[in-house]
């Protein structure tokens, strides 16, 4: 699923638990399915994977995968700013907000750290189609940062998040940015959609895709993401 442009602005912070990792030449090799296309996709289950090279600049990226619980890419875009792609395990839930049951998410990622990067570990979930977007960040790494302006702090699903609110042109967009990075991660995503129309912000819609990945802005030179595990709960 192609990502709409958000915008990036300087927001660096450092990484708690982020570490560098080595190439992923042998995993790639050896998965069950791999793939170099832009628009690669993999479907295993109620799962699709997606290589989702979908902005402007951007340089190669390979995905793998064995399940939806391990895969990985890598990638090599240039050190400019603008997000490159967004590759990303996707899942479609078809539930309205208000009667979307207990739905929550755990994952452990391995990611790079040094120069050249800049990109975010992110959930990406929509609402009625493609009309709402509402991103949680769980780390990040770089000159990154989210599309629109600060609205507050709160506490969700026992976690401080910053929330952001914005338009990117063609759908609002709600962003929440955990206070504490972790690569090892379990997100309500109940309490950010409940918490959303609750408050106002948005309407009751459905949420159809729930989508967890990269964004990536730069990756120069060619780095590696995994993902070690993954599940989610509906």
């Amino acid at each position: 699923m192609r990502r709409r442009s958000l915008l990036t602005a300087a927001l660096a912070a450092p990484v708690a638990t982020a570490g560098a990792v080595g190439a992923l030449q042998s995993p790639a090799q050896a998965a069950v399915w791999s793939s170099s296309d832009q628009w690669g996709n993999w479907t295993t289950g109620p799962y699709t994977l997606y290589n989702n090279i979908w902005g402007s600049g951007a340089g190669a990226q390979s995905i793998w995968a064995n399940s939806a619980s391990n895969w990985g890419v890598w990638a090599n875009h240039p050190n400019t700013g603008g997000i490159k792609s967004y590759p990303n395990v996707s899942y479609t839930l078809g539930r309205n907000v208000s009667s979307m049951g207990n739905v929550s998410s755990s994952h452990n990622i391995t990611v790079p750290t040094g120069s050249g990067l800049a990109y975010n570990s992110a959930y990406d979930v929509w609402g009625n189609g493609h009309a709402h977007e509402i991103m949680i960040w769980t780390q990040w790494y770089g000159a990154v940062g989210p599309l629109g302006s600060f609205q507050t702090n709160v506490n969700l699903g026992g976690r401080n998040w910053g929330y952001y609110q914005g338009h990117n042109g063609s759908n609002p967009v709600y962003n929440f940015l955990a206070h504490t990075h972790t690569t090892n991660s379990t997100v309500n995503i109940t309490a950010h959609c409940q918490w959303l129309v609750n408050t106002g912000r948005m309407p009751n819609v459905r949420i159809d895709q729930i989508q967890f990945g990269w964004e990536i802005t730069s990756s120069s030179g060619g780095r590696d993401f995994r993902v070690n595990s993954y599940s989610l709960t509906t």
